[in-house]
């Protein structure tokens, strides 16, 4: 990239162009920070960099900075493109696949299509970007050269390449390219990552059984975890089949020191692996609650206690069955077993599970008996503490499951995020393609467009399908798997955009039914879409093997679910019953914590948990406001210094704002201010039309034993197949409200609150 310097009038002349059309920005105010913090002979990177930082360190005083900050950063991006001689689409895909970056299907498919390709990308779209969705594409995603580190691709080519990377024809890289470059739908970020590249694994989340009892089968599994991982693979795996603590090792006459020692080595082994140094690795381990190692499986996150017992880079979560919450509820006890001892109980649910559970009581296989609302409250002692420890429900993910139809067909956990649920066994690694539809994007001045948001569905699902044929498996196992199932995880993000558009508080009826409403158009359009993929181009070879094949939809399941488009659902039915269905899960809402950032949204289905806070790029700490609010403070005639001053003083909070019109008040309550039952009472609304599951976050700011014993008994009730982390602030006032409360209290506080939901504020 050459080395020039930019005159102060040339800078000036910069930063006023990039803020036209941004009425409340004053571009001398950046200007003037530039030239006082520009060293003498900057080149013209530097340049533009300190403008950048400049305008987005204003973004506090008003969120048009962003767009601003995002209007130079494009600037700056392709200045850095331009510098290596790269005019076009085509030629940074051409010397992207002369350094090894892109792929050979994608370099002989740009070059045959090179003008037509190149026509496609649009600059103009960059406007679309604020400032830290673009600095996240910027910093983590654009391909760059592998010697110089410079980026090859501005924003609108990285959108093309990862369409291209999917399509056969240029109108499909066209379409595709149309919903993402408009942020109307964004794949999840290994598709992002790596479509068109030397390496393309497409798939986010990875799904393995518990190894078996054995040393071998063990190692073998830290070596699938590790390679799913290096490819920015989000893993969740069982651990419930190794045998707990003192049971007996016939090979040497000892006695097994259980499975934190086997945690301790794959929390190691999952720091190690930082999938391409882009993010960490991550997993979640899942145990079900009958195993006698649970409580110190519990104990895994905490913070204080013996080092030799803790990972502090795994994830957890308990694979409750129904029976366990049925004896938490009736104050009755629970039995602890080696899973050497009871093999089958893994692999059964329902009333087959309830009945082998009780026969294994009554022939006296228990370890140990303790009371269910103690480990329960042990349960709600690690959510409060550590956020992890996550409650996910066995029964209601098996029962509702489309690909649980036959015997032997079993899911065994979730993935790392909790919406995912699919079978395993031991031969068998499930995967998930993950995608987001920006709900937010799909709003008009008069409500959601439902005729829009269908036809993006139907793009989506077709290149989530896609995705399947085109990705990049690091083991045999997963790849057999995905191609037997072909199942994927069609999302959302930006709930609270759109009720914030439209002027819906989070707790209303009437959001309520908008969400529920948008679930079901949404699976009717991806299960439509489906049906047409298997009409042309088959079936998935494990269709046979489905409810869906037995004439059983997943809503099936929820008797008494209201629909809006009864019509659609019997020609649906029948379309289903004649042609069967390309995919056997379609529907899963994943976190989508940074598609959302780079869409500019709300992430996936949750309230804002502030109107104000810090935002971090590899540049620094960069405050941000909630838009929509600034919006009406301005009608108002309120954005001034002292409300900024007001809003960080109260941490984003606008409750105590006496002059601020209730309704808004009301509109702009964050997640900790709203009733959690709010948040379960929308996910249960939406399950029967997601055949997967949700990353369901619950926030409490102080959470307590009774608190949370309510919050998930609730839950269950309810029907919800997984939750996700437990979100709390501050830490230090969990610690000191959760840990001085003994093991006899917290059973007691179980029991008020189950015994008497009717007072628990979580509830409320």
């Amino acid at each position: 990239m050459a080395i020039t310097t930019l005159s102060s009038p040339d800078l000036d002349s910069l930063i006023t162009r990039a803020a036209e059309g941004l009425p409340d920005v004053d571009a001398e105010r950046v200007a003037r920070a530039v030239e006082s913090g520009r060293a003498p002979g900057a080149s013209h990177a530097e340049d533009l960099e300190l403008a950048v930082r400049s305008a987005a360190a204003l973004i506090g005083a008003d969120p048009q900075y962003s767009r601003l900050a995002a209007r130079l950063l494009a600037r700056l991006i392709h200045a850095e493109v331009a510098g290596q001689g790269l005019t076009a689409f085509s030629e940074s895909v051409a010397e992207g696949h002369r350094q090894g970056v892109h792929s050979a299907a994608l370099a002989a498919f740009t070059a045959s299509n090179a003008a037509a390709l190149d026509a496609i990308a649009d600059d103009a779209e960059d406007d679309r970007f604020g400032y830290f969705g673009l600095r996240t594409v910027y910093d983590r995603y654009l391909l760059r050269h592998p010697v110089t580190r410079l980026v090859i691709e501005t924003p609108q080519w990285f959108l093309l390449r990862v369409a291209a990377g999917l399509a056969e024809t240029v109108d499909e890289a066209r379409e595709l390219y149309d919903l993402t470059s408009r942020l109307s739908y964004l794949p999840s970020s290994p598709t992002l990552f790596n479509s068109g590249t030397a390496h393309p694994q497409l798939s986010s989340c990875f799904l393995l059984d518990s190894p078996r009892d054995e040393l071998e089968a063990i190692y073998g599994r830290y070596t699938d975890i590790a390679r799913l991982s290096k490819f920015a693979g989000g893993i969740g795996v069982s651990w419930t089949r190794v045998r707990s603590r003192g049971s007996l090792i016939k090979g040497t006459n000892g006695n097994s020191n259980g499975i934190v020692p086997w945690l301790r080595t794959l929390d190691a082994s999952v720091a190690a692996v930082n999938q391409g140094g882009r993010r960490k690795g991550a997993a979640c381990v899942y145990l079900e609650p009958w195993h006698a190692d649970v409580e110190e499986f519990l104990e895994l996150r905490d913070n204080t206690g013996d080092e030799a017992q803790r990972t502090h880079n795994l994830n957890l979560a308990v694979w409750v069955p129904d029976e366990f919450m049925r004896r938490v509820e009736a104050n009755a006890d629970w039995s602890l077993f080696d899973p050497k001892e009871v093999p089958h109980l893994t692999d059964l649910w329902g009333e087959r599970f309830d009945a082998a559970y009780a026969a294994a009581e009554a022939a006296g296989l228990a370890r140990r008996t303790v009371p269910a609302r103690t480990l329960y409250a042990r349960m709600m002692r690690t959510l409060a503490q550590t956020g992890n420890g996550w409650m996910t429900f066995k029964d209601a993910s098996n029962r509702a499951c489309n690909q649980t139809a036959r015997e032997g067909n079993v899911v065994h956990l979730s993935n790392l995020c909790t919406e995912i649920l699919e079978v395993t066994d031991d031969e068998t690694t499930a995967v998930c393609n993950l995608g987001s539809v920006n709900l937010g994007a799909h709003v008009t001045a008069t409500g959601v467009d439902f005729a829009a948001l269908s036809r993006t569905v139907r793009t989506a699902v077709r290149f989530l399908d896609r995705t399947i044929d085109r990705s990049y498996y690091p083991t045999d196992a997963a790849k057999a798997s995905n191609a037997k199932w072909r199942p994927v995880g069609l999302g959302v993000m930006g709930l609270a955009d759109v009720f914030f558009k439209l002027r819906l508080a989070f707790d209303s009826p009437e959001a309520k039914e908008l969400s529920t409403r948008v679930a079901e158009e949404i699976a009717l359009s991806a299960y439509e879409t489906s049906a047409e993929l298997a009409a042309s181009l088959g079936r998935h070879p494990n269709y046979f093997e489905t409810r869906a094949f037995d004439g059983v939809l997943h809503v099936d399941h929820f008797p008494g679910t209201p629909t809006w488009q009864a019509e659609r659902w019997a020609a649906l039915r029948a379309r289903v019953a004649e042609t069967g269905l390309r995919n056997s899960l379609l529907i899963a809402i994943a976190p989508t914590a940074t598609i959302a950032a780079i869409a500019g949204c709300a992430e996936c289905i949750e309230p804002v948990v502030s109107n104000v806070f810090k935002r971090e790029t590899l540049s620094g700490e960069f405050l941000q406001v909630n838009p929509y609010l600034i919006e009406d403070l301005k009608r108002l005639g309120r954005w001034d210094d002292a409300t900024r001053a007001a809003l960080l003083s109260s941490e984003g909070s606008v409750q105590d704002f006496g002059w601020l019109p209730e309704e808004l008040r009301t509109l702009y309550r964050t997640a900790w201010e709203l009733p959690q039952r709010a948040l379960i009472d929308l996910a249960a609304a939406r399950m029967p039309f997601i055949d997967q599951s949700q990353s369901l976050n619950l926030f409490m700011a102080a959470p307590t034993i009774g608190k949370l014993s309510s919050m998930y008994a609730y839950a269950w009730r309810q029907g919800l197949k997984t939750t996700y982390y437990l979100r709390s602030r501050p830490a230090t006032r969990i610690a000191q409200t959760t840990v001085a409360v003994t093991l006899p209290s917290e059973a007691d506080a179980v029991a008020c609150s189950l015994e008497n939901p009717e007072i628990c504020e979580a509830c409320q």
